[in-house]
């Protein structure tokens, strides 16, 4: 890993944020009806109307920041050229 480009902790954390995205996609699941007939309200919810959609950004904000940051390997220090 010492010459790509995203250190194991940016792995790490880019994982981390997959794992944040997924766990909001769950929360956004079900609230249908298996009657057509039947309005069911309950996917108006506070859960899938604003708390997954936060959910799913955080997790994008977090493998946007894993990619972007620069985090030093194994102890090494970063060195500008």
């Amino acid at each position: 890993m010492e010459n790509f480009a995203v250190t194991r902790k940016g792995l790490r954390m880019m994982l981390a944020g997959l794992i944040v995205m997924v766990a909001g996609y769950v929360l956004m699941t079900g609230g249908g009806s298996d009657d057509p007939q039947v309005f069911n309200y309950a996917m108006f919810d506070f859960r899938r109307l604003v708390a997954a959609p936060v959910v799913i950004i955080s997790g994008i904000v977090i493998v946007i920041v894993s990619i972007v940051r620069v985090f030093p390997d194994n102890g090494h220090e970063i060195k500008e050229k």
